[in-house]
């Protein structure tokens, strides 16, 4: 496949040192993380919250929001966190000093965990699709908390990105067309460039289960399922479910752009319970076991074999208070008194 270069960005950051982080990559299982959603007023106290976590094997949660109330129980655990920087919060850090990102860091988030427990700053979340007034601030919020991160010493421990839909894609069908939406790449290429000076990963959300839902003609449930008996033939790559067919997609977007070697982390993905069409224990058990499954074995995907995916499944329980509809509350892998929901090991 014929690679596209931006000449404006040098060789050596565009290719060599994404290839270096590649080659680099440990070879053993990905941790699977879980996020903690907390839009519900009926959750677990923090300490019973912290056992559950600890209890079953989960060394990695996704925070979505910096809030001390949420933060605070985790100080200690040895937990590592994904930590969400609001939305709303962008204008300020993109347009202040970098002491605004320092005293904002330091307040709302090491006042409350350690930094060496803090594995990735998620800074906003589906800005692009969801509150497109903030996308502007972005990049320059991004790069404001990577000077203060500097500042502070902690640039190579804690990795910057954003997390974005699955449809910033304008096309994702066959993986190798994957392409972003033209609309956005005023946004999007800065981004990426700032991935590949730092080593950091595109962040996306993946669900199968949506995109089953609202395209049920085309796809199938088994293919949302990893339960497909066949695969679809991509390029002489063969793919028998969604998940590896949406994340090669953003991968090859992301070269078609210029930008070879840029992990890709999934910050959501999961399947719901209950609320409706295909949304069961046993279809969750299915969908959210074969990500663990593939985490675990380190099986990357056909375009990048080997190479596991790194991912945090949704939700840790069902949040009660979450608007939408109905199937939005369901995706909970944990009973609020603990147990299972299913039957899902995570190491």
């Amino acid at each position: 496949m014929m690679i596209l270069v931006r000449m404006n960005a040098p060789i050596i950051l565009q290719f060599v040192t994404p290839l270096l982080i590649l080659l680099a990559k440990p070879t053993g299982s990905v941790p699977v993380g879980v996020c903690y959603g907390r839009v519900a007023s009926n959750l677990p106290p923090s300490s019973d919250v912290i056992n559950i976590i600890k209890s079953n094997g989960i060394s990695r949660i996704r925070l979505f929001n910096a809030d001390p109330e949420g933060l605070r129980p985790f100080s200690g655990t040895g937990i590592e966190l994904m930590i969400g920087i609001p939305n709303e919060v962008l204008p300020t850090l993109a347009n202040g000093m970098i002491s605004t990102s320092i005293n904002w860091l330091q307040s709302n988030i090491f006042s409350q965990v350690s930094p060496t427990q803090v594995r990735y700053l998620a800074v906003g979340n589906e800005v692009l699709l969801k509150d497109t007034f903030y996308s502007q601030y972005l990049v320059p919020a991004i790069r404001k908390l990577h000077l203060a991160l500097q500042t502070l010493g902690l640039a190579d421990k804690i990795k910057l990105s954003s997390a974005h839909a699955a449809s910033v894609l304008s096309i994702s069908y066959p993986p190798s067309s994957g392409l972003f939406d033209p609309n956005l790449l005023s946004v999007m290429t800065p981004l990426l460039q700032f991935l590949s000076e730092t080593g950091a990963p595109l962040m996306v959300n993946v669900y199968p289960f949506f995109s089953y839902i609202n395209n049920m003609r085309y796809v199938s449930l088994d293919y949302a399922l990893f339960k497909s008996p066949f695969p679809e033939f991509d390029q002489s790559l063969g793919y028998d479910n969604m998940f590896d067919a949406t994340v090669d997609a953003f991968i090859y977007a992301m070269e078609r752009e210029g930008f070879v070697g840029i992990p890709v982390v999934v910050t959501e993905t999961g399947w719901p319970t209950a609320g409706g069409n295909a949304a069961s224990a046993e279809n969750a058990l299915a969908y959210n076991g074969n990500v663990v499954k593939r985490s675990l074995n380190n099986l990357g995907t056909p375009k990048r074999p080997g190479i596991g995916v790194e991912v945090f499944l949704f939700d840790l329980f069902d949040e009660s208070d979450k608007g939408g509809e109905e199937v939005e509350r369901h995706f909970g892998i944990f009973k609020l008194d603990g147990h299972k929901a299913y039957e899902i090991g995570f190491n």
